[in-house]
């Protein structure tokens, strides 16, 4: 019987331990997920390419370019256009997109989707280095896309376009969601 006890608080000391620790993990570790994305800013490039040529514009949010002989389809990063069906602001926005994109661009490849294009700050090949993403929202071209974009300069710029209530904030509906437009076409 003595042997049990032994066991028994034995046992129970480890088991107390182990709580312990258990806990102990869990309020560091928990908390974890939230805090980073805070601490952190935009993801660093994963490649950079200069002196882009200019193939096509697809629409609002996606071109097509050739760096240095490699045909490459970019997604731009952290925005979302409204798509070519949605009429007239899918048309108006790849156009607004033709009209401030040169014959050549820089191109930061962030990441690649799930559809294999590129995801990617584009910018003018001149001295003045514009960010078109960030043009396209503050133009009031495009949405921030929040699923994907945890850069603050994109949402202090589409809270600016909001206040000019014009092009795609000039009245309300899925054009200011395009990823709403498209799940309710499926």
């Amino acid at each position: 019987m003595r042997n049990f006890l032994q066991i028994s608080k034995a046992w129970d000391y480890i088991i107390h331990r182990r709580m312990i620790a258990f806990w102990t993990v869990m309020v560091v570790m928990l908390p974890l997920p939230w805090m980073v994305p805070a601490c952190t800013t935009a993801p660093k490039s994963q490649a950079h390419h200069d002196n882009c040529k200019v193939l096509s514009v697809y629409d609002g949010d996606t071109m097509t370019v050739n760096c240095q002989g490699e045909k490459i389809k970019v997604r731009l990063y952290c925005i979302d256009a409204p798509e070519m069906g949605q009429e007239p602001w899918g048309r108006e926005v790849r156009d607004y997109l033709r009209s401030i994109t040169g014959p050549s661009v820089q191109l930061e490849v962030k990441d690649k989707d799930r559809y294999g294009r590129m995801v990617g700050e584009v910018f003018t090949d001149d001295e003045d280095r514009e960010n078109l993403n960030l043009t396209m929202v503050w133009s009031s071209n495009a949405v921030v896309y929040p699923k994907y974009c945890n850069d603050r300069q994109y949402y202090q710029s589409e809270e600016e376009a909001k206040k000019l209530h014009s092009g795609i904030w000039e009245k309300p509906g899925l054009h200011q969601k395009p990823w709403e437009w498209r799940s309710s076409r499926h």
